[in-house]
């Protein structure tokens, strides 16, 4: 009953978005619009406008949802999120970086290589057979480089332009959706979480500890290795895109282990389903409150809201 419930609102919140917007169309234009029928204006707005929008917020997150889920499942560490162990970080990092040199065309590319190049350089520092711990360090250290690196670059901007261009950008956004950017986005974050669904028994068995996941056959270096490269894939591909989103990774996970219980097997899909119906929820949302001129963007809503709750998570884990 949960899970259906869970399904079934993430189709409200996706219907939803396709109704709302500037201009409006009634609901039989809107959904004829969708299928290429109906008045030319709907069928434009509909197919070129809210249906990319809409299918890139339920790609991307769930594609956040679900790495956030396995990464805190792999590090039985409440605060991991795929933006604390650097792999948003990385790829702002590429994006920007092609932002700089004037490859606006290249963004989407430059950000996928850079989460990948991220991850891997993230493995070898933590080493094939260290812990999560060291992963985590390896993964905030990679990261702040990665910041460190963007924030040398914003500094050089040749031009004001330049610099705008790059923190809008940095900010995260699906304004300028676009089908193609959802037909590049979608296959990747597919076989992401293909990735992440296969190390959800193992990670289950490694919810009892390392030693004792060793002795029940667990291969650390595989579970890592297929969670790491899902990960990559689903938020390279997400911030190619749609630039950064930060945390919902975060506190998704929390909330879908707290109404379904904390089975990273289980968990991982669930999250994803979680995560694609917040994000198309809040894209919705900042739509619905920002004025002519001066748009909420989406990173900065996100932001917003998974704040205060990784704030709350840390007290309380420093209350433990």
């Amino acid at each position: 009953m949960k899970v259906t419930a869970l399904c079934l609102s993430v189709f409200i919140f996706a219907a939803i978005s396709l109704l709302f917007g500037t201009t409006h169309i009634p609901i039989s234009d809107a959904y004829a619009g969708v299928m290429g029928q109906g008045s030319p204006l709907s069928v434009m707005i509909m197919q070129e406008l809210r249906l990319p929008r809409t299918l890139l917020a339920l790609v991307i997150g769930a594609g956040l949802g679900a790495s956030g889920a396995a990464l805190q499942g792999y590090t039985r560490n409440p605060l991991a999120a795929p933006g604390i162990l650097g792999f948003s970080a990385c790829a702002a990092f590429g994006a920007v970086t092609a932002l700089y040199f004037g490859y606006a065309a290249f963004v989407p590319f430059a950000a996928l290589v850079s989460t990948i190049l991220g991850a891997v350089f993230i493995l070898i520092l933590a080493g094939p057979r260290k812990g999560a711990a060291t992963l985590i360090l390896a993964g905030v250290g990679v990261g702040a480089l990665a910041t460190a690196l963007t924030g040398l670059l914003m500094n050089f901007a040749p031009n004001p332009w330049a610099l705008s261009e790059i923190v809008y950008w940095l900010m995260g956004s699906l304004k300028n959706a676009e089908m193609s950017g959802f037909l590049m986005c979608a296959p990747l974050t597919v076989l992401g979480l293909a990735l992440l669904l296969l190390t959800g028994p193992d990670l289950k068995t490694l919810s009892l500890g390392e030693e004792t996941a060793k002795t029940l056959g667990v291969s650390l270096p595989k579970v890592r290795g297929l969670m790491i490269a899902g990960v990559a894939l689903c938020v390279g591909s997400g911030v190619a895109v749609a630039g950064a989103i930060g945390f919902i990774g975060l506190f998704i996970p929390h909330i879908m282990r707290l109404i379904f219980g904390s089975n990273p097997a289980r968990l991982i899909p669930l999250s994803a389903l979680g995560g694609a119906g917040f994000l198309v929820f809040a894209d919705t949302l900042t739509r619905a409150v920002s004025g002519p001129g001066t748009p909420l963007y989406l990173g900065v809503l996100t932001s917003l809201i998974g704040v205060p709750f990784f704030l709350y998570l840390a007290v309380k884990e420093s209350r433990i």
